[in-house]
């Protein structure tokens, strides 16, 4: 701010010389002439980038260093934060000019189209768009005009679905989430499947998304062998909910994984048995088992719950019954590992992103629509997971002593 208060006291009285031909009166009046000087510094640039491409000014006397030669100009509309331009963009006879000004192709010179992605990547809709281009532009952009500035990212989808991964991945989530898909006319709904990793130096990322109507062994064994083709050679845990055929399949590509049950989900599968005035009461009794000290101490309080419970609400401790495998096998590690098996903050800290994308949204037209707008949120998402998970360290340290080299030759 000091800079450009320098620089304007620099340039005061051509300042007000520009505001007297201009005849200023008002914020409006100023807008336009700074539109009008805008285009005209943008075509001095062009023109100064193509005069460094010939190696001559224009008007320049004297022997030439190239044969090619100016060849006039054509119109352009551009897009900036003052709204709409028109310019001449100067043309070689050659036609090797490729100006970065401005390039070949390029309209927006604003980042009004990084605003647009991001908006999509927020759940607004086109219509949205472009009324909100319109009021802070000025511009009148149309929907299929929208629509196409968003179609321009699937080729950056397509590469990051496929890109190289981490070798190692020490916890992974995977979490299923509903969304309504137009097909033949019809709404139908369709999983979309996240999965979430964190690597050896405790880092979160998104592996990627995969959509699908119906799960089983076949499906997951191709995921997860698609996902050792991008360069994972071992994953050390997983936590999931009750995904039809993901332990087969995981098991055939990932044999040595420990697969955990995720307990948020056990909770709320329990819930449904359970009237609403006593969820908080319920929830509290059970997240005393699965966050005890001890597995005697887990053992202890599922009994408590039992005894309170399960003659009023049976189905209820039945699901923790025909699950508790997957408590019981939380104690086979210290308290930090136990705690990120069972903490699902991760990938729902994802699904509460991805829900503002699908809220309010009665169906998308197709599976790239969904693709699209769940790439685009994950990308903001993806700007705030810049540190470690809490803890690592001793995280880190407890790994390292129970799985030995198949943590530690991946660590640097």
């Amino acid at each position: 701010m000091a800079k450009h208060r320098e620089i304007y006291n620099k340039h005061r009285n051509l300042i007000r010389e520009l505001l007297s031909d201009y005849e200023i009166r008002n914020a409006e009046d100023l807008g336009n002439a700074l539109k009008d000087i805008f285009a005209g510094t943008m075509e001095d640039l062009l023109e100064a980038e193509l005069g460094e491409h010939l190696g001559y000014e224009k008007h320049e006397a004297g022997v030439k260093p190239t044969t090619n030669r100016r060849n006039g100009s054509h119109p352009k509309t551009i897009i900036s934060h003052l709204g709409e331009s028109q310019i001449k963009v100067p043309r070689d006879r050659d036609g090797s000019f490729e100006p970065q000004v401005v390039a070949k192709g390029q309209k927006d010179v604003s980042g009004i189209e990084a605003k647009i992605l991001s908006m999509y990547g927020k759940g607004m809709s086109t219509r949205d768009m472009q009324d909100i281009i319109q009021d802070i532009y000025g511009v009148d952009l149309s929907p299929e005009t929208i629509t196409r500035i968003i179609d321009r990212i699937q080729p950056r989808i397509e590469e990051w679905q496929v890109r190289e991964l981490k070798k190692l991945y020490t916890f992974v989530y995977v979490d299923a989430l509903y969304v309504k898909v137009k097909e033949d006319g019809k709404a139908r709904k369709k999983a979309v499947y996240a999965i979430v990793g964190i690597d050896p130096a405790g880092y979160k990322d998104v592996l990627g998304f995969w959509i699908k109507e119906a799960e089983g062994a076949h499906f997951w064994m191709n995921i997860f062998e698609e996902i050792r083709c991008r360069g994972v050679e071992d994953i050390l845990f997983i936590s999931m909910d009750g995904l039809s055929g993901l332990e087969e399949g995981l098991k055939s590509i990932f044999p040595d994984t420990v697969i955990q049950r995720c307990i948020v989900h056990l909770i709320r599968n329990s819930l449904k048995y359970i009237p609403s005035k006593h969820y908080k009461t319920f929830t509290h009794e059970a997240r005393l088992i699965y966050q005890a000290v001890s597995l005697a101490e887990a053992k202890q309080r599922f009994e408590e719950l039992k005894t309170k419970w399960e003659t009023e609400y049976p189905g209820a401790v039945k699901v923790w019954d025909n699950n508790w495998v997957h408590v019981e096998q939380l104690f086979d590690f210290p308290t930090e590992i136990r705690r990120m098996m069972y903490t699902t903050n991760i990938i729902e800290g994802l699904n509460s992103a991805l829900r503002k994308v699908t809220n309010g949204k009665a169906a998308f037209p197709n599976d790239s629509s969904v693709m699209k707008a769940f790439f685009l949120r994950t990308c903001d998402l993806l700007k705030k997971w810049v540190k470690p998970v809490a803890n690592w360290a001793k995280v880190l340290n407890q790994l390292s002593v129970i799985f030995g080299n198949r943590i530690t030759d991946f660590v640097h």
